[in-house]
């Protein structure tokens, strides 16, 4: 339940795989982790444009995991591991090589997005010679390409598509987003309004939450209804009090709503998802066929906690092996761990009866991409025009933000509304909407209208009363 994003002072590491529980935590700055693990994963002789595209492709990776609150949302108590079955290599207390030094004090603030997102990329790598990963940066493969000449940002587009990046994020202590302390009928704030919102954009797909009209961050009865019914879906202990477990629930349901709109099977050539590959799949193999089965994965992990997620990447390792072993014992198959063709024909099954049950609204975005260049005093357009849009329904549940005026033209009004709007989640006031703010904005806009939309329309644009019945006659 996060809207916006800043670079954390500290990370906590895991000294071991994730559930091993003889390993320790250790706090570092976040600018000493990307410096030692870029220290631990690429050669300080490599070419410097390969240097910085590794960087920003470490930085991104740690950015994902602690924005997703990948770990802590799975119970938790740190952000990242050292694990690289799971995570990045991260040698405690190692030496740093002075030249990396030099270039992680220049870009730490910046990170790799996909266009249109806030979200700090799953930015997957490997050394593209003794392992491979369809989808991911080859890091001696960045290499060859700066020596060609390549800039550290071709290098990225190279490997992952259609990317941005952001650049001199501000820089803050982030905290798990937890409140610290249960909230429960009486509390009232910031954090009470931002669970009203999460709820009534996950009611939206599960209808048997009751809508909370009006967002306005007082935990009321009808929230307290919410909550407990989401319990209920959910199987959480149904008190109506949002601890930990409540609150983590709600941030990774939400999160999945907005995974399963991005995965398309459009997205894959439809002959990789109609039948069986070759006879078996299984661990070390790679390619196309890998990549269906992780997505096949992935989409049905979204449905049930029991299968873990994982990366579709098209590399079949120890992760994928675990998930399909899941997946088997969830269907009374063996517990292999191979994909034959009665795995393979069980999972698309399963993949095809979730997918089709679906509503269309899954598969829809809401809001626009950023317009690529930063909305400042004077700009005017399109662009400004939703953007205006945007704060005119966020004023609405906030009144802390000024009314707009939708205009098009990007005036005192609407940079009074920016301004507001950044120091109520913690952004920079900058004078202007660049891509961090812009996507914070969009993702909250998209939270408040597909959380309405469904329930009762609309919200009027005033407050109802016993008096309302004829206010739009």
């Amino acid at each position: 339940m996060k809207f916006n994003f800043t670079i954390p002072e500290n990370i906590v590491v895991h000294l071991g795989s994730p559930d091993d529980p003889t390993a320790r935590n250790v706090t570092v700055p976040f600018t000493d982790y990307i410096k030692n693990v870029a220290s631990s994963e690429i050669y300080p002789t490599w070419p410097e444009n390969a240097i910085r595209a590794n960087i920003y492709a470490q930085i991104s990776f740690a950015l994902n995991r602690i924005f997703t609150e990948y770990y802590r949302a799975r119970g938790y108590n740190f952000d990242i591991t050292n694990s690289t079955q799971y995570d990045q290599s991260f040698v405690y207390e190692r030496d740093i090589f002075d030249n990396i030094s030099r270039i992680v004090d220049d870009i730490f603030n910046s990170y790799i997005v996909r266009s249109g997102d806030i979200t700090p990329l799953y930015a997957r790598y490997c050394n593209g010679t003794t392992s491979t990963c369809p989808g991911g940066m080859s890091q001696w493969g960045s290499v060859s390409l700066a020596n060609q000449g390549y800039t550290p940002f071709r290098i990225l587009t190279s490997y992952y598509g259609d990317i941005s990046l952001v650049e001199n994020a501000p820089v803050a202590n982030v905290p798990e987003s937890y409140p610290g302390t249960p909230l429960r009928v009486g509390d009232s704030g910031l954090d009470v309004k931002l669970l009203q919102i999460a709820l009534n954009r996950i009611s939206k797909n599960y209808p048997a939450i009751p809508k909370i009209a009006y967002p306005d961050g007082f935990f009321d009865p009808v929230t307290e209804s919410a909550v407990k019914e989401f319990q209920n879906i959910f199987n959480l202990t149904q008190d109506g009090v949002v601890g930990r477990a409540t609150w983590y629930k709600v941030a990774s349901v939400i999160a999945g709503i907005k995974r399963l709109s991005e995965l398309d099977p459009e997205r894959i050539p439809s002959e990789l998802v109609s039948g069986q590959f070759k006879e078996v799949l299984e661990e070390g193999d790679s390619g196309t066929g890998v990549i269906a089965l992780q997505y096949f994965l992935t989409f049905i992990a979204e449905f049930n906690d029991f299968i873990p997620q994982v990366a579709i990447d098209g590399s079949f390792g120890p992760q994928t092996t675990n998930a399909v072993k899941q997946f088997q014992r969830s269907v009374g198959l063996p517990e292999t761990g191979i994909v034959d063709k009665t795995t393979w024909d069980s999972l698309y099954s399963s993949f095809l009866t979730k997918y089709n049950s679906l509503p269309a609204e899954y598969r829809t975005s809401a809001t626009a991409p950023y317009p690529g260049e930063p909305l400042t005093i004077g700009s005017s357009g399109e662009s400004v025009t939703t953007l205006q849009r945007y704060l005119q329904l966020i004023g609405r549940t906030f009144p802390e933000i000024p009314e707009v005026e939708i205009t098009g033209t990007f005036d005192t009004q609407t940079l009074n509304a920016v301004n507001a709007y950044a120091r109520e989640f913690g952004l920079p006031e900058r004078g202007d909407v660049n891509y961090v703010l812009w996507n914070s904005i969009s993702n909250l806009y998209s939270d408040l209208l597909q959380g309405e939309e469904k329930s009762f329309g609309q919200y009027p644009g005033y407050p109802l009363s016993e008096n309302s019945g004829t206010q739009n006659a």
